[in-house]
């Protein structure tokens, strides 16, 4: 099943959205994102987990 994950459903101000077709694939967008626009060069544990928490099944 697919997944997506949107950065305003951990609380940022920031309309990206990312789908695809497994939570890896899914996690490099997230950090790739998260490297680019939010200037993150590690994600922590604590945002790891709001992450995880964020990530919704899509049909």
């Amino acid at each position: 099943m697919a997944k997506e994950f949107a950065c305003k459903r951990i609380g940022l101000e920031c309309g990206f959205t990312a789908t695809a077709d497994s939570e890896t694939e899914l996690m490099k967008k997230v950090a790739e994102h998260a490297k680019s626009a939010h200037h993150m060069d590690h994600i922590d544990s604590a945002t790891m987990e709001k992450i995880k928490k964020a990530i919704r099944d899509i049909k």
